[in-house]
């Protein structure tokens, strides 16, 4: 059992955790879209800066918002693209999303598309108040912004 299992007011979800940046609106939004789909394949929602707060994330804080994380209820983590790829795996129309792209050529295309976009964020919507520079120091200096009814 892991941390966040023992910290969690409600049953632990079946399969993990999908980690997002809650200071994001972009990445809030986006994710929330999503959720009664993932919920129902087994995952919760929480954002990376109460996981890290937590001390469910070992990472440094620098590196806490690179990347769309899901935490397994083992512990494993998978980030970014495959962090994708891991829930498309288990909702039966996105499997022909996850075949393709978890094959060699593919995923390294998926790969570079995932990181522009993420580096990006910030310039194709409006809502993502990252800045240019891309430290995240400052983001999490502002915990005021951050949902917490997660």
């Amino acid at each position: 059992m892991t941390k966040l299992d023992q910290e969690s007011n409600v049953m632990p979800p079946r399969v993990g955790w999908v980690l997002y940046d809650g200071g994001c609106g972009f990445c809030f939004r986006w994710v929330h879209f999503w959720e009664k789909m993932i919920e129902r394949r087994g995952f919760a929602l929480k954002d990376l800066q109460s996981a890290w707060e937590d001390g469910i994330l070992k990472c440094s804080q620098r590196k806490l918002l690179d990347d769309i994380l899901v935490l397994t209820r083992d512990g494993k983590v998978e980030s970014g693209a495959d962090a994708y790829l891991f829930v498309a795996r288990r909702i039966w129309w996105a499997w022909p999303f996850y075949a393709t792209f978890h094959l060699p050529g593919f995923n390294s295309m998926l790969w570079r598309g995932y990181r522009w976009f993420n580096r990006n964020r910030y310039r194709i919507s409006r809502h993502c108040p990252l800045p240019k520079q891309g430290n995240s120091d400052d983001v999490l200096k502002d915990s005021s912004r951050l949902p917490r009814d997660i």
